[in-house]
């Protein structure tokens, strides 16, 4: 190389950049329970200013509260919360204890889908609330039906979950469990069980919804308590404040146990992969 050459540039190797700190990258993502205060909080005061609007006559927030603390007071609401919370509680839990082995059973054996499959497929087509007549002539006006209106809402949205579940577990796990020499009763309750989890509580969600939508259409059954009887008794009398109250706490009783199926899931599927 001579004198007057130029010598070659030497470039530092392009080194990729550093990620964003976990917050940045999110953008200060605000804690959800500070979001769900303000939602709250924002709800109330709407609900509020409709209010003094006048629309429809509609009870502010404060003629709620006042009667929700009479209701309290003389024990009114506290006993038609506990009798709805049976009713829905057995129903859902006789749902779903069904639909799991019957879900089980449609994903992991042909004969067996090809058998309850169409039935379970014709009643997710008929309303649970449809039902309602033939269980008050069958079963009578007491208890029972209210309870079976129930669990046949809870079930019919279970079991497609489970069946879903088992169908969507992966080949590839179930050929391999059997390479290394499981056989079919250690594999299903080895990998496809765990595995099917996920679906199974989903459908349990979905399924508690179904069950605390239909108790107010139940309760119509010659009930003498429960939320829904208290709010079409309220009807009659035209006592907006008492049908919120028991709008109001369903959907409390109704979110609650839906945080603590959702608390479940967490705990029982943490194998799988943070989204």
């Amino acid at each position: 190389m001579s004198s007057t050459e130029t010598p070659p540039k030497r470039f530092a190797p392009v080194r990729d950049p550093a990620p964003p700190p976990r917050a940045s990258r999110r953008g200060g993502r605000v804690p959800a329970p500070v979001l769900n205060l303000i939602a709250l909080v924002a709800g109330i005061g709407l609900w509020a200013w409709v209010a003094s609007v006048g629309v429809q006559a509609l009870p502010g927030p404060v003629a709620v509260a006042g009667r929700a603390a009479d209701l309290i007071a003389d024990g009114t609401l506290a006993d038609d919360a506990l009798a709805s919370l049976r009713r829905v509680l057995t129903g859902f839990a006789l749902g779903t204890a069904l639909a799991v082995p019957v879900g089980f059973l449609m994903g992991w054996y042909p004969v067996a889908r090809g058998l309850l499959e169409p039935y379970v497929q014709f009643f997710r087509t008929v309303p649970p609330l449809a039902m309602i007549p033939l269980a008050i002539v069958l079963l009578g006006i007491g208890e029972l039906p209210k309870i079976f209106v129930i669990f046949l809402a809870a079930f019919l949205s279970s079991v497609v979950a489970a069946f879903q579940g088992v169908v969507g577990v992966e080949r590839t796990l179930i050929d391999a469990a059997r390479v290394l020499g499981a056989r079919d009763g250690t594999i299903f309750l080895k990998v496809v069980v765990p595995a099917s989890a996920p679906f199974i509580l989903v459908g349990m969600r979905i399924g508690l919804g179904s069950a605390w939508g239909t108790l107010v259409a139940a309760e119509l059954i010659a009930a003498q308590e429960g939320l829904g009887f208290r709010m079409q008794n309220a009807q009659l009398y035209y006592d907006l404040p008492t049908i919120f109250v028991g709008l109001i706490t369903i959907g409390l009783l109704g979110l609650v146990m839906d945080r603590l199926l959702l608390l479940a899931e967490r705990r029982l599927t943490r194998w799988q992969e943070t989204r």
